[in-house]
């Protein structure tokens, strides 16, 4: 099944190319508003599945193309995002520590919506594709084992990144948690539709030009060894989000005007737009490519990754 909100946060579920709105059915559960009433189906979806199901089968659904998609966990509960979680093609001689960063929901946009580059002296904005998924019973302490049964479904991910923030050592909060930094969609699949989740290809490009194209089976650490992790650091309850890590080789600096899109196999495509108040500049190359430039002229890439190079706008450097 595959679960988002569209319009007015309404809750729907996909039929086809179209969709079935199911809020309607969903009022008994505990919520403020619509946009609560996700992560209360998640805690709660055994006893409402089979009803949704027969809804939706004999419900006529709306056309995807005549509705406004939206963010399937706008108030997601809490965001963690594995850090450093990828080999990176082999290139890492051995996995590096497990080691995670708390994104801030208020950053949460959907599939359409637009990335804000800040008036900020970053060194270079990324957008870092990655496949998250979402916790679907409360998990603490769990083991390796059970973790996978914590996992109610997956969606695709973008952890937005301002690079380079001062001062030194005072870097995720200020590089990870702005407004806008963290694009998540179009919807949730749930996990009985994703076979092996250790086995999705995934592909950003820019523009239409392929960035990243990679396979979580590179992960350093597999997603039951990360849950078990981070569930014995803090509670994951119905609805958080747990975004997976990226391959950092094909990450490059984003602009005014890009578009983005991200497709995780079998959880549709994310896009969104990229907006830069001050059109900056910025060098266009991935991070594998500018090093191979460098290589090429007898030198010796930076080991911090980041090679791009901010050319024009404010904050670039003569």
């Amino acid at each position: 099944m595959r679960l988002t909100y569209f319009n007015d946060f309404r809750l729907g579920v996909l039929k086809g190319e179209g969709i079935v709105d199911v809020t309607a059915l969903l009022t008994g559960l505990p919520h403020r508003d619509t946009q609560d009433l996700m992560p209360a189906l998640i805690a709660d979806f055994a006893a409402h599945r089979a009803r949704l199901e027969a809804h939706v089968a004999g419900a006529t659904a709306t056309p995807l193309g005549s509705v406004r998609i939206r963010a399937p966990l706008p108030r997601a509960r809490q965001i963690d995002c594995m850090a450093v979680n990828y080999m990176e093609n082999g290139t890492l001689p051995a996995p590096p520590p497990i080691n995670a960063f708390h994104k801030s929901p208020s950053a949460v946009i959907g599939t359409g919506d637009t990335m804000v580059l800040p008036d900020i002296p970053a060194i270079v904005f990324e957008a870092e594709a990655e496949l998250a998924l979402v916790i679907g019973k409360r998990a603490t302490n769990v083991s390796e084992a059970e973790a996978m049964s914590h996992v109610f479904g997956y969606m695709n991910f973008i952890d937005g990144s301002a690079r380079g923030m001062p001062p030194a050592n005072n870097v995720f909060f200020q590089a990870k948690s702005r407004d806008t930094f963290a694009p998540m969609g179009p919807w949730i699949v749930t996990a009985d539709e994703v076979a092996d989740p250790q086995n999705l290809d995934v592909r950003l490009t820019i523009n239409g030009d392929v960035r990243q194209s990679f396979n979580t089976s590179d992960m350093a650490h597999k997603i039951p060894k990360c849950i078990a992790w981070l569930s014995s650091i803090h509670t994951l309850e119905p609805g958080d989000v747990v975004a997976t890590g990226t391959n950092h080789r094909g990450l490059s600096a984003l602009h005014d005007g890009d578009r983005v899109e991200l497709e995780v196999a079998g959880m549709g495509k994310l896009h969104f737009n990229v907006r830069d108040e001050l059109k900056r500049s910025w060098t266009r190359g991935s991070r594998h490519e500018e090093a191979e430039k460098l290589r090429a002229k007898g030198e010796t890439p930076p080991t911090t990754g980041v090679l791009a190079k901010q050319t024009a706008g404010k904050y670039a450097q003569a």
